[in-house]
C-alpha cells in the first residue's frame, strides 16, 4: 500500500459550489460535520501542521469547499460544517444544497470521513449525511473526535453506542475514536485514507 505524505499537504483552492471547483479527476476524500466537533483539527492533525485548515471560535463559519492537494491528483477537502444555528435559514439552505450536490456529482469523491463529537454523536443531522453517502454508495469513516474528554471506559461505551447504531446503514461503516490533542487514532486514519486512495 503506497503511504502518502500528509505533511506536504498544501491547501490548492477555495469554492462556493462544484462548478467552482478544479477539474474532476483524480481522488478526493472529504471531510464533514456538524459545526464545532473539531473537524479543522483533525485535518490539521492528520496533515501534521497546525494553521493549514483555519479553526475558527465561531461555529458555522465555514461556509465554502476547501481543497487541500497531498500530493498531484490526491486531495482532501474539508466541506463546510452543517447544524450551523446562527446563520439565515437562505444561507443554511443554500450550504445544504451545496454539499448535498458534491456528495452526489463529484466523481473524482472516493470516500466521506464524518467527524462527531465523541460526547454527542449521531446526532440526526450526522445520521442524514451519513445515510446520503450510503445512497450515493460512498464508503464513511465515522470519526468520533475528542476523545480525551471522557473517560477510557466512556469512550469504549460511546464507540460501542455508535458502532451498534451504524449497523443500521447496512453499508460497511467504520467507526474509529480520535484525539487532535494526543493523536489517538491518528494511524487507523490514515491507514484508511491510504486504502480509499490506493484503491480508487
Amino acid at each position: 500500500m503506497p503511504q502518502y505524505n500528509y505533511h506536504g499537504t498544501y491547501f490548492l483552492t477555495s469554492a462556493p459550489n462544484i462548478r467552482s471547483l478544479p477539474i474532476d479527476s483524480g481522488i478526493e476524500i472529504a471531510f464533514a460535520g456538524l459545526s464545532n466537533v473539531g473537524k479543522s483539527s483533525a485535518l490539521n492533525t492528520l496533515i501534521n501542521q497546525k494553521k493549514l485548515v483555519r479553526i475558527s471560535k465561531i461555529p458555522g463559519n465555514t461556509k465554502l469547499i476547501n481543497i487541500f492537494e497531498v500530493e498531484p491528483g490526491i486531495r482532501l477537502v474539508d466541506l463546510p460544517g452543517y447544524g450551523y444555528a446562527v446563520l439565515p435559514e437562505k444561507i443554511k439552505i443554500q450550504l445544504q444544497n451545496t454539499m448535498l450536490e458534491y456528495l452526489q456529482k463529484r466523481t473524482s469523491l472516493k470516500g466521506l470521513v464524518v467527524i462527531m463529537d465523541i460526547r454527542y454523536p449521531m446526532k440526526y443531522l450526522d445520521q442524514q449525511i451519513v445515510q446520503l453517502a450510503v445512497e450515493f454508495n460512498l464508503p464513511v469513516l465515522v470519526l468520533l473526535t475528542k476523545a480525551d474528554k471522557l473517560s477510557t471506559c466512556a469512550c469504549k461505551l460511546q464507540l460501542t453506542k455508535v458502532r451498534e447504531t451504524a449497523l443500521v446503514f447496512v453499508n460497511n461503516i467504520q467507526v474509529e475514536m480520535f484525539s487532535s490533542l494526543t493523536k489517538q487514532g491518528i494511524d487507523k486514519l490514515r491507514k484508511k485514507l491510504n486504502a480509499w486512495f490506493d484503491c480508487s
